[in-house]
């Protein structure tokens, strides 16, 4: 960023102080004044400046108390704060760099030192700006990477099964639209979405002979089967990170069911997350609207009756219709994500 392009804002009571303050600089900078606390909160959230000038000393609100605000809001939090002012005690000075000012320069002004102050201030502050763009954009280049791993992995573990690659992705977006109606934030909805396709990453840990059985599994080989769950748990391990914490969970939860005959762990009502619960019927909606060797696709409103049917057994009674809700947009889903639809990167 050039000089002209940096915008200051100089607060402050006295006229002839912002007059010093403003020819010091105007011929580098954009200038902004302010004769008082309450116009500097307004100018600097609506101009958002690149540096402020802020005198302590002023009637009412004092520059330490408009300093304060200013770092309390997100808005403004990240703009330098230069004092400038008389009061030469060193409680003050460290007083005001607590609040979060970055320096402080003293009257009667010396504008060489002032010019000098304004321009390391703004270098610094456009670096930490810079670093801070290259690390979020690092930061967002990983998650990307981490959640292509997720859905690879999900996808990989249904091509092991009769199921399709694709089943895992629908899932997930009918668990997002889900989310979002059960009340849940758009982040933690976007979080179960992202989580959503390792429900069944256990599903690598299953015999092929009972995996891929056409026919109906004995009562042995259904309880190989409901292993898949804790294998899942074990793949996915102990991660701090909220995203696998959340899989692990969802992998753990999505065969419960609602009045307690469910597994591995035969939880009940509240008991299971509510993940669990909202995974448990995107999964059973997909599976049963989609064609698979061994069956037709069912169609939607029979699936809808049979989510109705099994409200208060199988599945969460106060979700179910929060899902019918949510048609529209679960079968918009489906239709984008179709088993041959080719999904890109």
């Amino acid at each position: 960023m050039t000089e002209q392009q940096h915008t200051i804002l100089v607060v402050d009571d006295t006229p002839e102080n912002i007059d010093l303050l403003a020819n010091a600089l105007r011929d580098h900078y954009k200038v902004k004044a302010a004769i008082n606390g309450e116009i500097a909160l307004k100018l600097a959230e609506k101009e958002q400046p690149d540096l402020i000038l802020l005198d302590v000393m002023m009637p009412g609100i004092s520059g330490f108390e408009v300093c304060e605000r200013l770092k309390a809001d997100p808005l403004t939090r990240h703009i330098p704060v230069i004092f400038v002012t008389a009061m030469m005690a060193t409680e003050d000075e460290l007083h005001g760099l607590e609040l979060g000012a970055v320096d402080y320069i003293t009257k009667p002004i010396n504008p060489s030192l002032v010019k000098a102050r304004v321009r390391t201030h703004l270098a610094l502050h456009d670096q930490s700006l810079e670093l801070e763009i290259k690390i979020r954009e690092r930061t967002q280049e990983l998650e990307t990477t981490r959640l292509q791993i997720i859905q690879r992995l999900g996808r990989a573990a249904e091509y092991k099964d009769n199921e399709t690659g694709m089943h895992v992705i629908r899932m997930s977006k009918y668990s997002y639209y889900l989310a979002l109606a059960a009340g849940l934030t758009e982040n933690d909805a976007r979080l179960l979405m992202n989580a959503a396709p390792m429900h069944d990453i256990g599903k690598i840990g299953i015999p092929d002979h009972i995996l891929q059985k056409k026919g109906r599994l004995t009562d042995e080989e259904m309880a190989v089967m409901r292993t898949h769950c804790e294998i899942g748990a074990m793949i996915i391990g102990d991660d701090n990170s909220e995203l696998l914490k959340l899989a692990k969970v969802v992998a753990m939860t999505h065969h419960e069911k609602w009045d307690g005959s469910g597994y591995p762990n035969g939880l009940k009502g509240k008991a299971i997350p509510i993940e669990g619960r909202i995974v448990a019927i995107a999964d059973v909606f997909d599976a049963l609207t989609s064609e698979r060797p061994y069956k037709q696709a069912w169609p939607i409103e029979k699936a809808i009756e049979y989510l109705e049917e099994q409200a208060g057994s199988h599945f969460d009674p106060e979700l179910v219709p929060l899902f019918i809700e949510c048609l529209p947009d679960i079968l918009m889903a489906k239709k984008t994500y179709a088993d041959n639809v080719e999904l890109k990167d």
